[in-house]
């Protein structure tokens, strides 16, 4: 292969058709990134299509770079339905988990840390998935939340905080030293 070919390749735009291959490729995955920011069966599938319209509409995106894409097309969706504000917090986490708990879709019931996520105050759940999950800075999840770098920084603390709890209060003691070790981890880096 020759570097112009090479470098052609690279620069290649995504198609709607390219789109549609990851979607269904990665829909378990993407679903559950619907999911887990929603919150909701319903208004998750109602993101999951959004994301994938807006995806196979897109135009200028590099093929090696379209999954990502896709991903970030959910979280616009999700942010777009719900709206979620730095003010959120007058919800505990701890009564919203337990009133969930009953509710939470199939596909979160029989994996408890989902369900914990999913129990977070809409705003530090969407901060705790796009800067802890998806790895988007700080910076970066401001600007799409539309709010201050301190508020997804105190989000994000809080909603690791309330994991912590929620997680030393329900797991077994193995557990939660692969949980405490995930937190040290995370600080550390």
């Amino acid at each position: 292969m020759t570097e112009n070919y090479k470098s052609e390749q690279s620069n290649a735009c995504a198609t709607s058709s390219d789109f549609c291959r990851i979607f269904v490729e990665q829909m378990d995955s993407l679903f559950l990134l619907s999911l887990l920011l929603t919150a909701d069966p319903q208004t998750a599938e109602q993101c999951f299509l959004s994301g994938l319209e807006d995806s196979v509409n897109s135009h200028y995106v590099f093929r090696e770079r379209a999954h990502l894409w896709a991903r970030r097309s959910i979280i616009l969706q999700a942010i777009r339905l719900l709206c979620p504000q730095p003010d959120d917090g007058n919800e505990l986490n701890e009564a919203r988990f337990l009133r969930l708990n009953g509710k939470a879709a199939a596909e979160l019931l029989g994996h408890s840390i989902f369900a914990r996520i999913v129990g977070l105050n809409s705003f530090e759940r969407f901060v705790f998935i796009m800067s802890i999950l998806e790895k988007y800075s700080v910076h970066e999840c401001s600007l799409l939340l539309g709010c201050l770098r301190q508020d997804v920084i105190s989000a994000r603390t809080a909603a690791i905080r309330h994991l912590a709890v929620v997680a030393t209060a329900t797991e077994t003691p193995t557990e939660r030293d692969v949980i405490a070790l995930a937190a040290v981890s995370y600080a550390n880096r």
